[in-house]
């Protein structure tokens, strides 16, 4: 069964069409149908979050219908019968509850997608017939400010695309700058004419805080926690919005703030040689992408970093902690973050740097992580300070065979100390060099 349909006429914004959905939901006709309900949400939830296009009837039947991988749909008219009766109790919605809603829901004959359209006021044209033109004139007024509102919002999604499309639009020449050397001796892999290299950040699993927009099954799946045995968020916009603590698991609601402070510095560096910033989620980059490109990892908690590149005889990160396989004069063999003994605030973090080549070697993969977000973020700013990044050129070549050449691969050990989750300046712990 095919899942496109045409578009919707009037752009409605996603927040008003969450509160159809959870309207539809909460009413007498589907209150008391769970699975029904859990189709209709999936259904809504996947097409209101981009993934429209993957829907269709296995995907249900697994997913709502729990049938299992081996589902035939062909066999098993679930899905199919399901839908029906959604639609038939859709109408029965709109013709008695819902018959005033100013948005609709409707999920079109043989599609999955859910579309939603904006009905005008049943009542208005009942009003208008008799109405005198000073009537009209106030009704007109008073639509003003919705009016401008709407204006308004298309006024700031157009700005907000713009602001995002900027990034990747070419740059003027006359406005094309180029990096001192103290910066270019590091970062010539990654610069123009070289390709624009693809970043990523990392998707942190975490258990976040509940809310009401959250879905009826996140919220069984949720784990709470009585407000009065954290103290610490007493001060926090949660603890006085929410009734109740409930935090549930979740893969992609969460980037680091440490990196993405670090992606902005990263884009602003190369967006001013005229290079593009491409930036993606890790959960939706796969090696193969990366082995084929220049690539910058940001961010010690995704698939590859510190798992799949990794420098065996030099620092490796793993479940928190830095091992130091070859402990050098004056160096430790592990390295772990430092907290206040009072505050249990983190005062001290550390971070990792590595340059690899790809398989063909061709291209290169930079991965840049520390134990904490603060670390990470440390760790950009030490690579794009032409200081730091000249003072590190000179250690780099006094470690050579032959205290000439700059080596083509190595690993930093970095440090920065932190104050109020905010990380100070780093340092250069250690380097080692990593074989051709």
């Amino acid at each position: 069964m095919s899942t496109s349909h045409t578009a919707e006429p009037h752009a409605i914004p996603v927040f008003e069409k969450r509160q159809e959905l959870h309207r539809v939901l909460e009413s007498r006709l589907f209150a008391n149908s769970p699975k029904k309900t859990r189709f209709l949400d999936f259904v809504a939830e996947q097409t209101l979050q981009g993934n429209g296009d993957q829907l269709n009837e296995y995907l249900i039947g697994v997913e709502v219908y729990e049938r299992g991988v081996d589902f035939d749909p062909q066999k098993d008219p679930i899905v199919r019968v399901q839908a029906y009766e959604i639609r038939r109790l859709l109408k029965k919605y709109y013709e008695e509850e819902g018959k005033d809603n100013l948005v609709r829901m409707d999920l079109p004959s043989g599609h999955y997608l859910p579309i939603f359209a904006r009905q005008e006021d049943p009542l208005q044209s009942a009003e208008e017939i008799g109405r005198s033109p000073s009537d009209a004139q106030a009704q007109a007024g008073s639509r003003v400010p919705l009016i401008a509102a709407i204006i308004l919002g298309i006024c700031c999604v157009v700005l907000g695309i713009s602001l995002i499309a900027s990034w990747n639009r070419p740059v003027p020449q006359a406005q094309i700058a180029t990096l001192p050397e103290s910066l270019t001796w590091f970062w010539r892999p990654f610069l123009p004419p070289n390709p624009a290299p693809l970043i990523t950040i990392p998707n942190h699993p975490l258990l976040r805080a509940a809310h009401d927009g959250d879905s009826a099954q996140t919220l069984a799946g949720g784990h709470e926690i009585a407000k009065s045995s954290l103290p610490e968020f007493r001060d926090t916009i949660h603890f006085h919005e929410l009734k109740r603590f409930i935090f549930v698991p979740s893969l992609t609601d969460f980037t680091s703030v440490g990196e993405t402070l670090g992606v902005v510095r990263l884009c602003d560096m190369l967006y001013s040689v005229g290079q593009k910033c491409r930036v993606q989620q890790s959960r939706l980059v796969n090696l193969d992408e990366i082995k084929a490109e220049n690539t910058i990892l940001l961010g010690g908690n995704q698939a590859w970093s510190g798992r799949v590149f990794v420098n065996k005889e030099g620092f490796q990160f793993q479940s928190g902690v830095i091992f130091n396989h070859n402990p050098q004069s004056g160096e430790q063999a592990i390295y772990k973050p430092e907290f206040d003994p009072v505050t249990n605030q983190l005062i001290r973090d550390y971070a990792l740097v590595l340059l690899l080549p790809t398989e063909t070697k061709e291209k290169r993969v930079l991965l840049v992580y520390g134990i904490y977000t603060q670390g990470s973020q440390a760790a950009i700013e030490y690579l794009t300070n032409p200081v730091r990044m000249s003072e590190l050129r000179k250690t780099l070549t006094a470690t050579s065979p032959d205290h000439k050449s700059l080596p083509n691969y190595f690993q930093l050990l970095l440090t920065t100390t932190v104050e109020n989750a905010v990380p100070g300046k780093a340092s250069l712990v250690a380097v080692r060099n990593v074989a051709d």
